[in-house]
């Protein structure tokens, strides 16, 4: 069994692409292939908006990585390593900021799983220049091609998407980057979820926050309150940051890898928990958060979350706190409050 994930396995058959190059690796990649590169090439850096892979990979002294929304680095790379993402806004972000930061010459690779839609690269890599495939094995495609033409400047502010969430008297106005939950759109489970939440108080967590819905708007319908909006995803954090500033409320928002970077003396932890990872439905995240959640409340503190009403969320909160009340229900979607004893 390879520790490499399949498109890490298909680009490994191919290592004599990536010979004497400074690779700039970037998008989908969760393992550590990018360290075996370095015998192959003459430099690697890596840029991810994965918090998580971010803290795994960071304290590597072989290869420089960044976690941000946007690369606004100075780099000699003049090949991309591009790991197909899961959401295809995400890649059309990706190449665009990418290729206008690395110029015409660049080489680019691309590896992907087929049920991802990897295909697409062959359209969107047109404007930039010839790019075609070379390699498929397990379900995964290989793509070489070379930016020919001169890429388009990047400005991050033309990416967001902005829409009017209404609920109750509250108009709010939210900005989401590709690749994030709720992109353009208001989630009915996070809908629910603010229709049922009592009035707040103290300091509030709002774990997951994706494009900042739920943050802005508990901020806006209490005033008083300290609000805290952490995610795992670089492009949650800027997007939800945006809300903010286009709500007029402030709050901190920062990156977390489930309760990495969180504070421990929270009056309410509220969340839409995300239990998607790749194309895969998954648990573990949501299983931390909620089986961690009382050690990061401070006593009388309180866990509200909204879930899928076919995730098995109840016992694993029932034996967190050794309570779980169902606050609001639908055909859908199901509402948690327990509370720290």
């Amino acid at each position: 069994m390879s520790a490499y994930i399949a498109p890490s396995q298909i680009a490994q058959r191919q290592l004599e692409y990536f010979n004497g190059k400074h690779v700039l690796v970037a998008g989908e990649v969760e393992d550590l292939f990018p360290l075996e590169l370095v015998a192959h090439c003459k430099s690697v850096e890596v840029f991810t908006s994965n918090y998580s892979y971010y803290r795994q990979i960071r304290n590597s002294d072989k290869i420089k990585s960044y976690f941000g929304s946007e690369f606004d680095t100075d780099t000699q790379a003049d090949m991309l390593l591009l790991y197909w993402p899961k959401a295809k806004a995400e890649a059309e972000y990706l190449l665009a900021m990418l290729m206008a930061k690395l110029g015409v010459n660049t080489e680019i690779i691309v590896v992907g799983e087929n049920r991802s839609g990897v295909k697409s690269i062959e359209k969107m890599f047109k404007e930039y220049g010839p790019v075609n495939k070379y390699d498929s094995a397990r379900r995964c495609s290989f793509y070489w091609g070379t930016c020919l033409n001169e890429p388009k400047p990047f400005y991050q502010a033309e990416w967001f998407k902005s829409y009017t969430v209404n609920l109750g008297e509250q108009a709010l106005t939210i900005k989401s980057l590709p690749g994030v939950f709720s992109h353009g759109e208001f989630d009915l489970g996070s809908q629910l979820l603010l229709e049922t939440l009592p009035p707040l108080a103290g300091k509030v967590l709002d774990f997951g926050c994706g494009a900042g819905v739920l943050g802005a708007f508990m901020a806006k319908a209490n005033p008083g309150i300290e609000i805290e909006m952490c995610d795992i995803n670089a492009y949650a954090i800027t997007s939800s940051q945006a809300t903010l500033a286009a709500n007029g409320v402030s709050g901190h928002v920062f990156a977390s890898d489930i309760y990495s970077d969180t504070a421990k003396d929270y009056r309410f932890i509220i969340s839409n928990p995300p239990f998607h990872s790749g194309l895969d439905t998954n648990y573990n995240a949501a299983e931390s958060l909620l089986g961690n959640a009382p050690q990061h409340l401070i006593r009388e503190g309180e866990m509200i979350i909204v879930a899928n009403s076919f995730l098995k969320y109840p016992p694993i909160i029932e034996q967190a706190f050794n309570n779980c009340e169902t606050l609001n229900k639908t055909n859908k979607f199901s509402i948690y409050s327990a509370k720290k004893s």
